[in-house]
C-alpha cells in the first residue's frame, strides 16, 4: 500500500502541481485512509469497496468534528488516487464511483486592500539584505498575482526585464504569460545586482542565505512574521497577495476572462469568486456609507 501511495505522489508532482504542499495534503488523506483500512485488516487498495470508504469517512468526521469542506477535499484525493490506479496499475475496481461529495459553498477568500498591500510591501528594512529580498519577492507575487509554488520555482530566464514579462509554468506545466507594472524592473534589478549576485548558487530567482531557492514553507514564514511585526489586523499567508491581485484587477474593471488567462485557471467559474468578493466590498461600503443602511430605518 505504501508503495502505490508513494507512486501516486510522485506522479501528482510532476504531472500536476509540482507544489510541497499539495502532496503533503494527499499524503495525508492517503496515509489516514490506509490506517484505517489496514486496522480493519485490510492490506490491499484492491480489496477496498464503497462502505469502508464511507466508514472511514464517518469515523474520522465524529472523532475530528470536520466540516463538509475537509470531507469533500478527501474524497477528491481518493477519486484522483484510483483513477490513477485504474489507468496506470492496472486495478480493476474502482470504490469512489458511487460516492458523491457533500455539497460546498466556496469559501471567499481571503486578501488585503490596496492600502494594506502598500502598508506590508513599505515595511520591509530594505538597509538588510533580507530586506530587499523580500519585499521584491512580494512585490513580484502581488503584481503577477503568482501562486507560491511558482514563486519558489522562478527562474531569471522565465523573466524578461525589457519586456515586463514573466513566464510563469503553473499547473500541469502549463504555460503563462504575465506583465508586471513599469518601474519594477528596476526594482528587480537592484534586488539582482545586490543581494542575488551576493548569495546565489544556481538560477533560481529568490534564495536563502545559503544560496539555495526559497521554500513555500520559508516564504510563509517571512510573511507571518512580518505580518505580526507590523501588527497586521490578520494572520498573513502568501495566497492573499494572489487573491488581492484578482480581486484589485476586477474592482477597477479589467475583464473577468483577462484575470482568468493572468492567474492561469482553466474554469472561468474558477475565477468568479473574485467577482463575489468585490460584490461584498460593495455590499459593505454601501452599508458603511448609505444614511438609510445606517439607522436600518426610513425617515
Amino acid at each position: 500500500m505504501n508503495e502505490l501511495i508513494e507512486r501516486f505522489l510522485k506522479y501528482v508532482y510532476r504531472q500536476h502541481s509540482q507544489s510541497e504542499q499539495t502532496v503533503d495534503s494527499y499524503r495525508r488523506d492517503l496515509c489516514q485512509l490506509r490506517d484505517f483500512l489496514q486496522s480493519q485488516g485490510v492490506e490491499s487498495f484492491e480489496d477496498v469497496d464503497r462502505l469502508m470508504i464511507l466508514s472511514f469517512l464517518a469515523e474520522y468526521r465524529m472523532e475530528n468534528g470536520v466540516k463538509d469542506a475537509t470531507i469533500a477535499r478527501k474524497l477528491s484525493t481518493y477519486r484522483s488516487f484510483y483513477r490513477y490506479l485504474n489507468e496506470y496499475i492496472g486495478i480493476g475496481i474502482n470504490p469512489m464511483e458511487s460516492i458523491r461529495s457533500p455539497k460546498n459553498r466556496r469559501k471567499i477568500p481571503d486578501f488585503l486592500f490596496v492600502d494594506e498591500v502598500k502598508y506590508f510591501l513599505n515595511s520591509f528594512d530594505t538597509t538588510k539584505d533580507t530586506g530587499i529580498r523580500d519585499k521584491t519577492m512580494f512585490t513580484m507575487m502581488y503584481a503577477c498575482g503568482l501562486r507560491v509554488s511558482e514563486v519558489t520555482n522562478l527562474t531569471w530566464s522565465q523573466i524578461s526585464l525589457e519586456q515586463r514579462i514573466v513566464r510563469i509554468v503553473g499547473k500541469g506545466d502549463k504555460e503563462r504569460l504575465v506583465p508586471f507594472f513599469k518601474g519594477f524592473e528596476k526594482q528587480l534589478m537592484v534586488y539582482r545586482q545586490t543581494y542575488w549576485a551576493k548569495y546565489a548558487t544556481d538560477d533560481h530567482v529568490f534564495v536563502n542565505l545559503r544560496g539555495k531557492g526559497l521554500t513555500s514553507r520559508g516564504i510563509q514564514y517571512v510573511m507571518e512574521k512580518q505580518g505580526t511585526q507590523i501588527d497586521m489586523p490578520m494572520k498573513l499567508h502568501p495566497h492573499m497577495l494572489r487573491h488581492s491581485f484578482a480581486t484589485h484587477l476586477l474592482d477597477n474593471g479589467a475583464d473577468i476572462r483577462i484575470v482568468q488567462e493572468l492567474l492561469g485557471h482553466s474554469s472561468l467559474s474558477t475565477t468568479q469568486i473574485y467577482t463575489h468578493v468585490s460584490s461584498k466590498k460593495l455590499q459593505e461600503a454601501y452599508q458603511n456609507a448609505h444614511p438609510f443602511a445606517k439607522k436600518n430605518t426610513v425617515g
